[in-house]
């Protein structure tokens, strides 16, 4: 008997998600734990594994939003014949609208298998050579002005500035799949003495992921709270040379520590001592922690993540090295696990690698405290009565009012401080 394939709820308060594409086609072969499709959450976009051996039979929704526990494909016996309840068709004039459902009559956009897919590049190199591109932008002759294409393939065009006008579609009907525009983005470039492109002049319209949605979501639920901030400045001397030394140790193939590693141990510890920073609010209480989980924020190609080391306070630098390598390079291939972005009692936003000397963060609710760290610059310091040249960085420490007090954000402050020019004091 087939087995239904239903989007699952892949954490607490998820009532929905986005299915961006489909890794296997209607008629291949799927073992359990091969990965199905990939699925845009409130917070990440992962691949889901598929649940059950067979065949895929059918998939019921090609791509868009879809709620918890609908029936998104079937799984059984080759040759078994199924059938899904499906969503109404949308009319002809909605059928190639990004973010809209798939008809239910529309075959699913979905990995063609190999003799489809020569098929289609044959069919489309075919159209290019019979017809030539349509000036002036304008839509191909029958399309009733419009350009028929998956929402995929109408993304990656917007991202890579492709004009879909022109493209010979593969899909269903002609329609523009998302290999047509990869394709057509590594054809040879015109010749000289070729038609230069008209631009249209079309403002770009992107549309919210909803990665992005829960972004903008946050952050002005963390505007609206009463923060206040604190800076201090740190004479980093003694942590560089204990990188340096870091380092110079590192075994063949081991992650290599960074300053940002050193602070996140220094910012943990700090956390255990101050237990008052260490919280989140929960509007009608504090929830202190004894723990500290420290959420390291990365610019990832959806937008801005924070993937947590665990427990940061009882690892050493070496084992926060391993732990933010895995982190960071998974959060820039997409790859990362909503497991990878919970329970995080403190945020480090670190913008030094671009320059940036000193900066305000906005807080990631519900975590009451986030530290923004600056670049580290030679900069003329007061020590023993002498003027010297000293690497400094700005810190600065947004804090929730509602949870924590000044003295309490000052303390934790100075406490990293004292830490960083000390290191020995915090290992």
């Amino acid at each position: 008997m087939a087995t239904e394939v239903k989007l699952p709820r892949l954490g607490q308060g998820m009532e929905s998600g986005t299915i961006v594409k489909w890794l296997k086609a209607e008629g291949d072969q799927v073992a359990k734990g091969d990965p199905l499709y990939e699925l845009d959450t409130d917070k990440v976009t992962q691949e889901v594994e598929a649940e059950a051996d067979g065949v895929l039979l059918k998939i019921a929704v090609s791509s868009g939003e879809v709620e918890v526990g609908r029936t998104i494909g079937m799984i059984g016996a080759e040759g078994e014949e199924v059938s899904v309840e499906e969503p109404a068709a949308a009319s002809d004039g909605d059928a190639g609208d990004e973010g809209a459902p798939q008809s239910a009559e529309k075959p699913a956009e979905a990995p063609a298998r190999a003799p489809d897919r020569a098929e289609g590049r044959k069919a489309s190199a075919d159209k290019a050579e019979a017809q030539p591109a349509p000036a002036n932008g304008a839509a191909p002759a029958g399309s009733g002005g419009r350009v028929k294409a998956s929402p995929l393939a109408r993304r990656i065009a917007r991202e890579r500035g492709i004009d879909l006008t022109g493209i010979g579609g593969t899909g269903p009907d002609g329609r523009i799949v998302a290999e047509d525009v990869e394709r057509a983005e590594a054809a040879p470039a015109p010749t000289a003495g070729a038609a230069a492109p008209v631009r249209s002049g079309e403002v770009e319209v992107v549309e919210l992921t909803a990665t992005r949605k829960t972004i903008a979501r946050r952050l002005t639920e963390a505007w609206q709270a009463p923060v206040f901030q604190l800076t201090t400045s740190v004479d980093m001397t003694r942590a560089l040379e204990l990188r340096e030394r870091l380092v110079a140790r590192l075994q063949e193939g081991e992650a290599k520590p960074t300053v940002g590693d050193l602070l996140t141990k220094v910012c943990a510890a700090a956390l255990r001592r101050h237990p008052a920073v260490n919280a989140h609010f929960a509007g009608d209480a504090i929830h202190r922690f004894p723990w500290a989980h420290v959420g390291i924020a990365v610019a990832a190609p959806g937008g801005l993540v924070v993937p947590v080391i665990r427990d940061a306070d009882r690892k050493s630098i070496a084992e926060i090295a391993v732990d933010r390598a895995a982190l960071v390079s998974r959060a820039r291939a997409g790859k990362l696990k909503r497991a990878d972005l919970e329970d995080g009692t403190f945020t480090i936003s670190n913008l030094g690698p671009f320059g940036v000397e000193q900066f305000i963060a906005v807080l990631n609710p519900p975590q009451a405290a986030i530290l923004a760290v600056g670049s580290t610059e030679e900069k003329a310091v007061a020590r023993d009565g002498q003027v010297v040249i000293a690497p400094v960085m700005m810190l600065t420490i947004t804090c929730d009012h509602r949870a924590i007090d000044g003295a309490d954000g000052a303390e934790f402050l100075r406490t990293v401080k004292e830490w960083l020019e000390e290191p020995a004091l915090a290992l």
